[in-house]
């Protein structure tokens, strides 16, 4: 009897351990989801390649920092740095420049490229057949409603009646008209990049047409809420200017005002909250655009909206095209107007033909192509830039230096500093 006790409580004990191991497993997966180790930081690479070619254009390096994408000569060309061979093209459409890829972006978070393609619409007219209007007929004979005599050789049935008034009815009458369409057919389309060491080719995949977009429309910016898959784009055509916003539902919205200028735009990596630099008229101010609502952030005419990382919405104080101050709000899921604005720097950059980066570790970089301003915890320095042509990446972290080399482009990737 004490042997089988004995038994029953080390099998018991067996099935707790098992239990306890399996149960502390789950619960290490479980805090990972909800509570993820932070990231060592972004991806930085340092090497040289050589490209083929010279008088790039929309120069963007991709996530893992191991592709770079540029337009030449209307064609998007994607080139794998660490192989140094192209591995993509996308021409125009019949050597048309004025179509072909309209602007393009990397997703932040992996080597995927958003682009949008124009091409003309081979069916911009169609024609279709139509009934044309008519006063409809009062002489048609009425439904015999006398009882049928079976001995009456000359009575008509009802179907008689009714086969007689279907052959003295007139004809309907129709006419062919003109549908008139856009002229222009823009497609959305998602180029998913291999590891850089493979050799598979990338996955161009088409998303969808947007039938919204105006012919020859021209995309000013482009930023992409990865956290809510949504898109937005500001198209200029001619002096009209439309805010789109493109959702993973395939639906299209206009989210502007009318006569609503767009001078710059930031969408939150958390909520999809889109932030803009709004100018109606004679009124500039910051705004937000969540879900179905729209708040003003500031309504000081010199603020803009530089950017947006981990929950802080940045804003830059310009006057006559110097930065004098940057300050910042809560990223929240609900934005409300007039929120507090803490001030993270003041001091004197020139703000003239600049582009603007909040990094992945805080930092702030303003950079030209001569100098980059880079300031971290309030404070600033200067970094020269000795390429012919200069960029720095999405996060802030790589610069991307091109220097012309006869009929060649030799590129060099380096760290930027503490960005």
């Amino acid at each position: 009897m004490k042997k089988r006790l004995r038994t029953i409580f080390v099998w018991v004990l067996v099935s707790l351990l098992l239990q306890f191991g399996a149960y502390s497993y789950l619960n290490n997966q479980v805090a990972k989801v909800l509570g993820p180790v932070a990231e060592e930081g972004p991806i930085t690479e340092q090497l040289v390649a050589t490209i083929p070619g010279s008088d790039f254009e929309n120069v963007q390096i991709s996530y893992a920092k191991d592709y770079l994408a540029y337009t030449e000569n209307g064609t998007l060309k994607i080139f794998n740095l660490k192989k140094e061979k192209m591995v993509f093209e996308k021409k125009a459409p019949a050597n048309d420049n004025s179509m072909g890829v309209l602007n393009y972006q990397w997703l932040p978070d992996r080597d995927t490229l958003v682009y949008f393609y124009a091409k003309k619409n081979p069916n911009p007219v169609t024609y279709v057949t139509v009934p044309v209007e008519s006063t409809p007929s009062t002489t048609t004979p009425p439904k015999s409603t006398v009882p049928l005599n079976p001995e009456d050789p000359n009575q008509k049935t009802d179907k008689q009646v009714q086969e007689e008034v279907k052959q003295n009815e007139v004809p309907v009458k129709t006419k062919t008209v003109a549908k008139y369409g856009n002229p222009q057919i823009t497609e959305l389309y998602t180029l998913e990049l291999p590891t850089s060491d493979e050799d598979t080719a990338p996955d161009d995949r088409f998303n969808q047409t947007i039938n919204e977009f105006p012919a020859g429309g021209k995309i000013e910016e482009l930023v992409v809420s990865t956290s809510t898959n949504l898109i937005y784009l500001t198209v200029k055509n001619g002096s009209t200017e439309q805010l789109m916003e493109i959702d993973v539902m395939k639906n299209v919205r206009t989210l502007n005002k009318t006569g609503e200028i767009i001078d710059s735009m930031a969408a939150s990596d958390r909520y999809g909250t889109l932030f803009i630099t709004s100018k109606v008229g004679g009124t500039k101010q910051v705004v937000s655009l969540g879900v179905g609502n729209r708040h003003t952030i500031s309504k000081n005419a010199n603020d803009k909206v530089l950017g947006i990382r981990d929950g802080k919405v940045y804003i830059g104080e310009v006057k006559n095209n110097v930065l004098v101050k940057i300050k910042s709000t809560e990223d929240r899921s609900e934005m409300k107007d007039s929120p507090s604005l803490k001030t993270e720097w003041e001091g004197s950059i020139t703000f003239n033909n600049v582009s603007a980066i909040i990094g992945s570790k805080g930092g702030i970089v303003i950079y030209n192509q001569q100098t980059a301003y880079i300031i971290a915890n309030g404070q600033l320095e200067e970094l020269q830039l000795l390429g012919d042509e200069n960029y720095i990446s999405d996060d802030g972290a790589e610069l991307i230096q091109l220097k012309r080399s006869g009929s060649s482009t030799i590129v060099e990737l380096q760290p930027l500093k503490d960005s």
